[in-house]
């Protein structure tokens, strides 16, 4: 069983410049996802870490936290615009070509959703790979508003009502079915995954990993204070 962990950071960043690289709590971002990718590695036979960024910037940053490449990422998937997935596949392909071998899994860690531990990934992992039909799976967070209760769209009557329709009334939030927010943080892959040519990371056989304490996308500046806020002070309720 072989696995491959693919960290991605393009150099352009329009919410936040140079997020990937910004310093939060006297340390670049990037460096809690290779530092919890060095980690997983100790623990997990045969796993490789990959770099997929068009900053040489970026590479510095990252050979200086302990992860060096040689694979810089094509331009023409550099843009905002471009599909995770795809830019995962080319990074996934030159490292197959490079060892030398297939990779069993992709696990993708986001560095701009760094609030995820060693634990979070091991037990992660464990639940794709006791669902063989599973072809991927995705960290998620309990979701503040629900669809189904307190979540209203415009309909084609042009009034409002809830963007899914229960099928019995529902009173209370409690009694809604539960939703979950994908917090960006971490994708697990099975090598079918890319073998069936899936666009996006939610398929017909897709499995969650909720994530048991705080964990959330850093989108807008005030994401980024908020969090260095909570690391300085020692806020947060578990350890990275």
């Amino acid at each position: 069983m072989s696995i491959l962990i693919t960290i991605c950071a393009r150099g352009g960043s329009k919410g936040i410049p140079g997020k990937n690289i910004k310093l939060l709590n006297q340390k670049p971002l990037i460096r809690y996802t290779i530092d919890v990718a060095k980690r997983f590695q100790l623990c997990v036979a045969d796993t490789d870490i990959a770099l997929s960024t068009d900053s040489e910037e970026i590479k510095k940053v990252a050979e200086n936290c302990g992860l060096y490449t040689t694979y810089t990422r094509p331009d023409v998937l550099a843009g905002d615009a471009v599909s995770k997935v795809v830019t995962i596949v080319d990074v996934l392909q030159y490292y197959q070509q490079l060892q030398g071998k297939q990779y069993d899994y992709v696990l993708d860690m986001d560095v701009t959703s760094p609030l995820r531990n060693l634990n979070d990934l091991l037990t992660a992992f464990e639940i794709l790979k006791n669902n063989p039909e599973a072809v991927n799976l995705f960290s998620v967070s309990p979701a503040s508003r629900n669809p189904y209760f307190n979540m209203v769209e415009q309909k084609s009557n042009g009034f409002f009502a809830q963007v899914k329709i229960p099928e019995t009334d529902i009173s209370a939030r409690q009694e809604a079915p539960k939703v979950y927010d994908m917090n960006a943080s971490f994708y697990f892959y099975r090598k079918s995954f890319f073998e069936k040519g899936y666009k996006g990371a939610v398929t017909d056989k897709s499995l969650i990993y909720v994530v048991p304490h705080l964990c959330f996308d850093l989108d807008h500046p005030v994401d980024f204070e908020f969090l260095s806020y909570l690391m300085i002070n020692n806020k947060l309720d578990f350890e990275l």
